[in-house]
C-alpha cells in the first residue's frame, strides 16, 4: 500500500457552478498513489460533476486540480506552476499537471488519466479487439509520425502495432474475453461489456483510472469479478483508482479511502470503517434534515 503522504491527485477548493446552481461547493480532498479512493454520496451530490472536472469535460468555476507523476515531491512546484500560464512542470523523473488548464484529450494523453462512464460507451459495431486498439490510437499515430508511415508499413510503425496488439490481447486474457476477440462488442453480455470498457481504459496506460459506477447493473457474481479485476489493477499495474459507486458492498470491500459528498459539499473523508459509521453520512443516505443529525448520532452511538 502507498505511504500515507504519497499523494497522486490533490483537489483544492473545487467549485463548479451552472448559472445559479452550485453543483460542487469548495471541495478539497486527496487521492493517494496505489490506492482505491471512492467518491460516494446520494443521487445529485455532485460526484459525476467532480469526475467531469478532473477529466477535462468541464472547466471548474474555481479551484485547483493537480496530478503528480513520479512522487508527491512534484507538488512542491504547484505555486511555481500556478504563477505561470503553463499546464505542466517536469524534471528529474517527476511531473506535475494542472488538470483544470488542460483539454480533455490532453488529460488522457499527457497527464495519463483515463475514465469510464455511467453508461457503457463501447464501439458496438467494432470487434472486442478493435475496441482495445482504439484506446492506443495516439501511440500508433505517434509511431506513424502523424503522416503516411503506417500506410507504407514503416518498421517503427509495424513494431508499435505489434506491441499494441499484444497489449490488447493481454488485457483480453485478463478479463477472460480472448476467445471473443473477433466478435462485435455489442454481442457481449452486460457484465462483459463493463469489464471490456475498463480494459480499454487501461490500454491507454493511465496512472489514474476514474470509474463512474462500474458496478451499476451487475449481478453478485459479476460484482465479485469486478472487485477482483479492480484489485488486480491496483496490485499488479500499480495504477491508482478513483471511483464513483452506489454499491456499498463494492465500496467497503475494495476501497482504501472514501470521500462523501452531499449537495456538492464534502461531509466525510477517511477510511471505509470510519465513513460508514459517520452520523453525517448515515443521515445523508437516510435523507434527514441537518437539524436531525444529532438524533441520528445518538441512535448510532447507543
Amino acid at each position: 500500500m502507498a505511504h500515507a503522504t504519497d499523494t497522486i491527485l490533490r483537489i483544492d477548493h473545487l467549485t463548479m457552478r451552472f448559472g445559479g446552481l452550485v453543483a460542487v461547493d469548495d471541495l478539497s480532498f486527496e487521492a493517494r498513489r496505489g490506492e482505491i479512493t471512492a467518491l460516494i454520496g446520494p443521487n445529485g451530490a455532485g460526484k459525476t460533476t467532480v469526475f467531469n472536472c478532473i477529466t477535462g469535460f468541464y472547466k471548474p468555476t474555481e479551484g485547483r486540480m493537480a496530478l503528480a507523476h513520479g512522487s508527491s515531491d512534484a507538488f512542491a512546484h504547484t505555486d511555481e506552476l500556478t504563477a505561470s500560464p503553463r499546464q505542466s512542470w517536469s524534471g528529474e523523473g517527476q511531473a506535475l499537471y494542472l488538470l483544470e488548464r488542460m483539454a480533455d484529450h490532453d488529460v488522457n494523453a499527457k497527464a495519463k488519466v483515463a475514465r469510464t462512464f455511467q453508461n457503457i460507451r463501447l464501439f458496438g459495431g467494432m470487434t472486442v479487439l478493435e475496441n482495445l486498439m482504439v484506446a492506443q490510437h495516439h501511440y500508433l499515430m505517434r509511431a506513424s509520425g502523424f503522416t503516411f508511415l503506417g500506410l507504407v508499413g514503416a518498421p517503427r510503425y509495424r513494431h508499435a502495432e505489434r506491441a499494441a496488439i499484444e497489449r490488447a490481447k493481454g488485457w483480453l486474457e485478463r478479463i477472460n474475453l480472448i476467445h471473443r476477440a473477433d466478435e462485435p462488442a455489442a454481442s457481449l453480455a452486460y457484465g462483459d461489456q463493463r469489464r471490456l470498457e475498463i480494459a480499454r481504459a487501461m490500454c491507454s496506460d493511465p496512472v489514474l483510472l476514474c470509474l463512474d459506477e462500474p458496478a451499476a447493473g451487475l449481478n453478485p457474481r459479476e460484482s465479485a469479478e469486478l472487485n477482483e479485476l479492480l484489485l488486480g489493477i491496483k496490485r499488479e499495474e500499480q495504477t491508482s483508482l478513483l471511483l464513483i459507486e452506489h454499491d456499498m458492498s463494492v465500496v467497503m470491500e475494495i476501497s482504501d479511502h472514501v470521500v462523501v459528498l452531499d449537495y456538492g459539499k464534502k461531509i466525510s473523508d477517511g477510511a471505509p470503517d470510519f465513513v460508514k459509521n459517520d452520523p453525517k453520512v448515515i443521515a445523508a443516505y437516510l435523507g434527514v434534515d441537518d437539524e436531525e443529525v444529532d438524533a441520528v448520532e445518538a441512535e448510532v452511538t447507543q
